[in-house]
């Protein structure tokens, strides 16, 4: 049989890479730094070679780095279930899940058997309010939101990177009337996120039209509201390439061949210390392992990037 390295490195390496920090990774496993360090640098010698790079107090997977997580993570993950299966805990888990719901409609619930099958004793509430970052353990476990950044006392992970597109009615595209250069817009109602406030602001100057006013902008608290208020004809919407991608909805074009990088993308968060509890962990490894965008969204479109 091939020799092995101690397990604890194999942990510990893991909580780094997921946490992103040597401090918070050390208070999961009740250790000091200097002593979570130490077993980081043994599974380094182990291999040959480092696995992370270091930034003052930040540490960042290097490339090695995320070829060994990849390939062992869900190994341990299997082991940890299988000794809780082995030791009777397998008791009913509870996440309490804060989560927009074009996000929860569009991505989450297709894809949630999946996760039951994974873990038939995991259940989620799921939270689809206001404020969810505010709410972290007072009354949620986790959250999903728009965001430019979050606050850097919470672990955070940013699920997708995205891009702004204009989305309106098949009638705005078509006819003698059709919107065929932003500056129509002068002309129409902006639909807007309430968490996505700037978006028109960073899109107009991305596109070369900083002073562009549009006749009215309509601020919305619900994504599935908007999108459907731009398919009535009612306005431009002013939303992530994504969410016209995952609508299905054939009463909806994109205008105009322009994206812009967006200032905004889907993050989870939650306290670094919730990360030690069951069901979050779960919960955190499976959404990237199976809802996380993997790299952009493609397509025939001019891609503008701000800054």
């Amino acid at each position: 049989m091939r020799r092995l390295p101690p397990l604890t490195a194999v942990e510990a390496f893991v909580q780094v890479a997921r946490l992103g920090s040597v401090k918070a990774a050390a208070e999961a496993l009740s250790l000091s730094s200097p002593a979570l360090s130490r077993r980081v640098q043994a599974l380094e010698r182990f291999v040959g070679h480092l696995l992370f790079e270091r930034r003052h107090q930040a540490v960042h997977l290097n490339a090695d780095g995320e070829r060994l997580l990849a390939e062992i993570a869900p190994s341990l993950d299997a082991l940890a279930l299988a000794m809780e299966r082995a030791s009777g805990g397998s008791e009913l888990m509870r996440l309490r899940l804060g989560v927009p719901p074009l996000f929860a409609s569009q991505r989450l619930m297709p894809q949630l058997p999946r996760l039951r099958a994974l873990h038939p004793a995991l259940h989620i509430d799921i939270d689809t309010g206001a404020h969810v970052f505010a709410r972290l353990d007072e009354g949620l476990d986790a959250a999903i939101a728009i965001a430019a950044e979050v606050d850097p006392s919470l672990y955070s992970r940013r699920i997708d990177s995205n891009r702004v597109i204009a989305i309106g009615a098949k009638a705005l595209a078509e006819g003698p009337r059709a919107l065929t250069c932003p500056s129509q817009l002068a002309e129409a109602t902006i639909f807007l996120h309430r968490d996505m406030p700037d978006m028109f602001e960073h899109w107009r100057e991305a596109v070369g039209l900083p002073d562009l006013q549009p006749a009215a902008v309509d601020h919305f608290d619900s994504g599935p509201l908007i999108l459907d208020a731009a398919a009535q004809g009612l306005g431009v919407a002013l939303m992530l390439e994504s969410h016209l991608k995952e609508a299905h909805d054939e009463r909806l074009v994109q205008l105009f061949d322009i994206v812009v990088e967006s200032p905004y993308s889907y993050w989870f968060a939650c306290r670094r210390s919730a990360l030690r509890r069951r069901p979050v962990k779960i919960f955190h490894d499976w959404l990237f392992e199976s809802v996380a965008e993997q790299g952009g969204l493609g397509g025939g479109t001019i891609s503008v990037k701000i800054g």
